[in-house]
């Protein structure tokens, strides 16, 4: 029997030989990992999923059911659409470089231009779709250059335009997941983007001198998981839950880096986090805070309505935790 085609989960659990230490963006493969076709891979799952109960944090602060936010997907509103949580389940695996734009050309004039059948089209087909749109929305991100729909369609999606929405949908969600980025569209009336670190924040984490990858996805990922957690995380929390995805202090990952550097010295020395000893511990132990440039820059509200529209939940349906953000826009307002 042929061998069943895998899905590929779209979280930041890189392969070994994936790992090497690179500069550049144009040779960087971005694999992902692997999983069966059976099981749900979803961009959303790169949010770490254990938002365990067994976390010793304040329950005032977050109920129980909201530690579970980022992992919404298979526990969000019933009356969801299935649209609104749409999987990512691309691998990234070849060098971005055939998307420069040297290489942003079309098809040959005597190229076969069948269409596939809607009916017949197989998900590992959209996949490999979604791994290239993604790759070709980084390289756009790195020069600087808006894009088109009309790009998109003529340069990377081709003869699958009739399935465009799905595979620019799970893109985007790679993109603000994986690396930070979003999309704003400038120009309404041919479709163009433009690529922008995601919730106004200011920094993507590329002056880090490490690799030639957008490093803000982890930044908002522990934004996100500070805030759920009651607005403070010790640190072996914050380690045993990016753990589940394939980040560990101290091993170098392909998007990140060395994860701890990025996120207990980078981040912290750009005012992102704050990084302090737990008062009267012995041996000193210490936790995570949101620093001053997250407070400048974004709001509890903008990552509450960010992780929502990527889950395809209703932010309100964790009352508590929108009831803080709330508060915090009205005293800023």
């Amino acid at each position: 029997m042929p061998r069943p085609c895998k899905r590929r989960r779209c979280i930041v659990e890189g392969e070994p030989e994936a790992q090497s230490e690179t500069q550049d963006l144009m040779s960087a493969p971005v694999s992902i990992g692997e999983v069966d076709s059976s099981s749900s891979s979803t961009c959303s799952s790169s949010f770490p999923s254990s938002f365990s109960s067994s976390s010793s944090y304040d329950g005032s602060t977050a109920s129980a059911s909201e530690e579970a936010f980022v992992d919404a997907r298979t526990s969000g509103p019933s009356h969801s659409p299935p649209e609104a949580n749409s999987s990512c389940t691309t691998m990234i695996s070849s060098p971005c470089s055939q998307f420069s734009a040297d290489s942003e050309t079309e098809e040959s004039p005597g190229s076969p231009k069948v269409l596939p059948c809607a009916a017949l089209l197989s998900k590992c087909e959209i996949d490999v779709k979604v791994d290239e749109l993604v790759k070709y929305l980084l390289v756009k991100y790195l020069m600087k250059e808006p894009v088109t729909k009309a790009e998109m369609l003529n340069n990377i999606i081709r003869n699958y335009q009739d399935h465009f929405p799905v595979i620019f949908r799970e893109a985007l969600e790679c993109m603000q997941l994986i690396f930070g980025i979003d999309m704003k569209e400038v120009g309404p009336d041919d479709h163009t983007y433009i690529l922008v670190i995601a919730l106004e924040l200011t920094y993507d984490g590329m002056m880090t001198d490490v690799q030639g990858l957008p490093k803000s996805g982890l930044l908002i990922m522990v934004l996100s998981i500070i805030f759920m957690k009651g607005n403070c995380i010790s640190e072996d929390m914050i380690w045993a839950m990016l753990s589940n995805i394939g980040l560990y202090a101290g091993n170098d990952h392909f998007i990140y880096g060395e994860p701890r550097k990025l996120i207990t010295d980078d981040f912290v020395q750009e005012g992102y986090l704050e990084y302090r000893q737990v008062s009267g511990s012995h041996p000193p132990s210490y936790e995570l805070l949101w620093g001053p440039r997250a407070y400048a820059e974004t709001t509890k509200m903008k990552i509450l309505m960010f992780l929502a529209s990527i889950t395809g939940s209703d932010p309100r349906s964790y009352p508590l935790s929108y009831a803080e953000a709330l508060r915090e826009e009205e005293e800023r307002a």
